[in-house]
C-alpha cells in the first residue's frame, strides 16, 4: 500500500516541481537618446507555455489539457522553437500594453534568445526584447493579457535606479509611473504582497521545504519538541535568507538545491532510527535551516525588492514562509497527529513509512538536481 502511495507521490511531486509555472519577469529600462526618452522591455518568459497556451489556472504544466503539446515544444532545439513562435510574435505583443491617459506605446522586438534544450525536467527561460520609442515624461501604466499569467515588473532609471517595482497578479494592473521619477510604493500593500509571496513559496510552490516540516513533524507530534525542531529551523533560515538577500553571503544554487534535497533525504531516513530527539538533531536542523533560508533568498533576489521598503518586504516575506511552515505543521496535526498518535501502531505505520516515502523523494531529488 505505501509502496503504491511512495510511487504516485514521487511522480505527482516531481512533475509539479519540474514544471511549475513560474510569474515572468520584466525589466522596463529607460535611457535617453538625443534627449528623447526611449526604453527596453525585456521579458524572461516561458515561451513553450506561451505557444502551448497552458492555461495559467494550474500551479504547472502537467495538470494543462495542452500538457503534452507544451512537452513536445520543450524538448524542440532553439531554431525549431523559434520557427513555431515567428508566427505568435504580432499576438505577444498585441497582448502586452505600456499605456499613459492619452496614448498607447508601441512595442518593436529587438531579440528573442532561446536557451538549448537541456534539462527538460526542469522550465526554459526565455528572454524576450522589445524596444518602446519616445516616451512622454507622464505617468505610465503596465500590464499583459490575464492569460499570460502574473509578471514581475521592474522599472529601471537611466542610471539603474530602481523607479518601481511591483509583482502584477494574474488580470492585474501595474500601478502608475514615472519614467523619470521613483514611484513611492504604499507601506501596507507592499506587506501584503510580499507576505503572500512568501506563503505562497511554501503552499503550494516549496514542496521541498513542505516535506522538510513534514519530516520534523512525524519524528513527535508532541508539542514541545516539535516546537523546538521548528523553531531552530526558523531561526537559522530567518538568518540566512537576511545575509542572502543582502549579498553577504552567496552560495550558488547548483551547490544549495542538491544539499536541500539531501536535507529531506538525511532527517526523514533518521526518523527511521529513533523516537526521541538526539542531542546532534538540533545543530543538524540548524545547519540545514541556513541553507533553506539560502533558497528563499535565491527567490527574493530573483524577483528583487523595492530599495525604500526593503526591511519591510524582507520582513513580510518571511512571515508568509512562517505561516506557510505553520499551515502545514497545523494540517499535519489536525489529520495524522489527533486521529492516530495515540494507536499503538502509529510510528510502525504513520511515522516510519510517511519518513521512508519523504526520504526516497529527497534522495530522488538529489540524484536529479547533482546530475542532471
Amino acid at each position: 500500500m505505501f509502496f503504491k502511495i511512495f510511487i504516485f507521490l514521487l511522480f505527482f511531486i516531481q512533475s509539479s516541481y519540474a514544471h511549475e509555472l513560474r510569474p515572468a519577469i520584466a525589466n522596463l529600462n529607460i535611457y535617453e537618446e538625443d534627449n528623447i526618452t526611449n526604453a527596453t522591455l525585456s521579458i524572461r518568459l516561458n515561451l513553450e507555455a506561451i505557444i502551448a497556451e497552458v492555461d495559467i489556472n494550474h500551479s504547472n504544466t502537467k495538470e494543462s489539457k495542452q500538457s503534452d503539446k507544451y512537452e513536445s515544444l520543450r524538448n524542440m532545439s532553439a531554431v525549431e522553437l523559434l520557427e513555431k513562435f515567428n508566427s505568435k510574435i504580432k499576438n505577444l505583443q498585441n497582448k502586452i500594453y505600456l499605456i499613459s491617459t492619452n496614448s498607447n506605446y508601441n512595442l518593436v522586438l529587438l531579440n528573442i534568445d532561446i536557451p538549448g534544450v537541456g534539462n527538460t525536467n526542469v522550465a526554459r527561460d526565455t528572454i524576450v526584447d522589445f524596444d518602446i520609442q519616445n516616451i512622454k515624461d507622464e505617468d505610465l501604466k503596465f500590464f499583459w493579457d490575464k492569460n499570460l499569467g502574473s509578471i514581475i515588473l521592474r522599472v529601471n532609471s537611466p542610471n539603474n535606479e530602481d523607479l518601481y517595482s511591483k509583482l502584477i497578479a494574474t488580470g492585474k494592473k501595474s500601478d502608475w509611473f514615472n519614467p523619470k521619477n521613483k514611484k513611492e510604493v504604499d507601506f501596507f500593500d507592499n506587506i501584503r504582497s510580499y507576505t503572500h509571496l512568501g506563503f505562497k513559496h511554501i503552499i503550494p510552490k516549496g514542496l521541498d521545504h513542505i516535506l522538510f516540516v513534514l519530516a520534523l513533524f512525524l519524528l513527535t507530534p508532541k508539542i514541545k519538541p516539535l516546537l523546538l525542531q521548528v523553531s531552530i529551523f526558523t531561526l537559522a533560515h530567518t538568518i540566512t535568507l537576511f545575509l542572502g538577500v543582502l549579498n553577504l553571503i552567496k552560495i550558488p544554487s547548483v551547490i544549495v538545491e542538491p544539499i536541500i534535497a539531501l536535507s529531506i533525504c538525511f532527517i526523514a531516513i533518521e526518523n527511521l532510527f529513533t523516537e526521541n530527539i538526539k542531542k546532534t538533531r538540533p545543530y543538524i536542523i540548524f545547519i540545514f535551516g541556513l541553507l533553506h533560508g539560502l533558497g528563499f533568498a535565491g527567490i527574493l533576489n530573483e524577483i528583487g525588492i523595492s530599495d525604500g521598503l526593503f526591511i519591510s518586504s524582507l520582513i513580510s516575506f518571511n512571515v508568509g514562509v512562517e505561516l506557510g511552515q505553520i499551515s502545514v505543521i497545523f494540517l499535519s496535526y489536525v489529520f495524522i497527529a489527533l486521529l492516530f498518535q495515540k494507536r499503538l501502531w502509529y510510528r510502525n505505520k504513520v511515522t516510519r513509512p510517511l519518513s521512508l516515502i519523504i526520504a526516497s523523494i529527497g534522495l530522488y531529488w538529489f540524484i536529479q538536481r547533482l546530475f542532471f
